[in-house]
C-alpha cells in the first residue's frame, strides 16, 4: 500500500491521507490496460483532437515567447516567428518561464529551488528472448526497507544502497507487445532529482534488478537473454523534456504543495499565456494532467468571450 505513494513525492507519513484513495481505487476498481500498449491511448487522444480541428507539429523547438503590452504575440520556433492569439504551455513550467523575460515570470529561481519535487527514476526497457516464469504483469520488489530508500531520495539525495523497484511485464497480458516466446519488460526504480547518472551506474542497478528477478522467477542469466535494451534516467528527463532537475513526477504532493497551492495556471502579467500539465492544478499523473488542460480550456474560452463582449 505504501510503495505507490513514493511517486507522490514523499514518505507516506508526510503525504495527506486523502491520497490513500489512490491505492483503494487500484484494489477496488482494478487496473486498466489498453491492448497494444499505453501509446494506444495517446493515439486515441490525438485522433479525437484532430477531429476537432487540432493540428500537430512535431519535433519543433520553441526558443522564446515574445510579448508586447502585456500579451503574448508570437513564439520563436526553430528560428522562425509564428504569431498566436493565445498560448497554452504544457512543457515543464520552470522551463516555459525561462522563455520569458525575467520580469514577466510568475515565479523566481528561488521559488523553484525551495519546492519539494517528486522523484526522478531509472527506467530500463528490455526485450527478453525467452518467457519468464512466475512473473505477473505488475510486480513490486519490496524486500528492502522503505524508509531507507526514501531517505536516499529526499534526505541524502544519492543513489540508493538497497533499492526498491517496480517491474512491469505487459506481454503477460498482451501478446502483441513482444515476439513469440519473448517478454516485454519494464523496470523502474525511484531516484532523487538532480543526481548525476552515467551508463556505468545504470548498469550496476540493472544487474541488481535482474538478479532479484531471477531469484523470484527461477530464471537463469537473464542478462545474456536481452535482445533489446534501453535505459532512461535523470539526464534524459532533462534533455528530452527540460524537466526541472530531471524530475519525472512533478511537485511532491505535500500539504503545502497541494491543490490551489500548486503553481498558477495563468500568467499574472501576460493576459493570454496559460500553463497546463503535471506542475499545475490538480497535479501529476495522466488523469490530473488531462484535467488541468480542461481547466485551462475553460479559462481560455472565458477570456475569448470576455474579449468579444468588450468589442460589441
Amino acid at each position: 500500500m505504501e510503495f505507490p505513494v513514493i511517486f507522490l513525492g514523499a514518505s507516506p507519513k508526510n503525504i495527506p491521507a486523502l491520497y490513500s484513495l489512490m491505492n483503494y481505487g487500484g484494489y477496488a476498481l482494478g487496473t486498466w490496460y489498453p491492448m497494444g500498449g499505453f501509446h494506444q491511448l495517446v493515439l486515441g487522444m490525438k485522433a479525437v483532437a484532430e477531429k476537432q480541428g487540432a493540428i500537430f507539429h512535431f519535433n519543433q523547438n520553441v526558443e522564446k515567447i515574445n510579448t508586447a503590452e502585456g500579451k503574448t504575440t508570437s513564439l520563436l520556433i526553430n528560428g522562425e516567428l509564428h504569431a498566436f492569439d493565445m498560448v497554452i504551455a504544457s512543457s515543464d513550467y520552470h522551463h516555459t518561464e525561462t522563455l520569458l523575460e525575467e520580469k514577466e515570470r510568475n515565479y523566481t529561481e528561488k521559488y523553484w529551488e525551495e519546492r519539494t519535487f517528486a522523484p526522478s527514476c531509472l527506467i530500463y526497457y528490455l526485450g527478453i528472448n525467452e518467457k519468464i516464469p512466475n512473473l505477473k504483469h505488475h510486480t513490486l520488489f519490496f524486500e528492502n526497507d522503505l524508509d531507507t530508500h526514501i531517505d536516499s531520495i529526499y534526505t541524502t539525495k544519492e543513489w540508493p544502497k538497497n533499492p526498491l523497484f517496480y517491474a512491469c511485464c505487459p506481454s503477460k497480458t498482451d501478446p502483441t507487445v513482444a515476439p513469440a516466446n519473448s517478454e516485454n519488460l519494464f523496470l523502474l526504480m525511484p531516484l532523487a532529482t538532480g543526481i548525476k547518472d552515467d551508463e556505468a551506474t545504470r548498469t550496476i542497478y540493472l544487474k541488481e534488478m535482474l538478479a532479484r528477478l531471477e531469484k523470484l522467477t527461477g530464471s537463469k542469466d537473464l542478462e545474456s537473454k536481452i535482445a533489446y535494451k534501453r535505459s532512461y534516467c535523470v539526464s534524459d528527463f532533462v534533455h528530452d523534456y527540460n524537466a526541472y532537475k530531471g524530475n519525472a513526477y512533478g511537485l511532491a504532493n505535500t500539504l503545502s504543495q497541494t491543490a490551489v497551492l500548486k503553481p498558477k495556471i495563468r500568467n499574472k502579467k501576460i493576459d493570454n499565456l496559460f500553463y497546463t500539465g503535471q506542475l499545475t492544478v490538480p497535479g501529476p499523473g495522466v488523469p490530473p494532467s488531462i484535467l488541468s488542460g480542461k481547466i485551462v480550456a475553460t479559462e481560455v474560452i472565458n477570456l475569448i468571450k470576455h474579449s468579444y463582449e468588450k468589442t460589441i
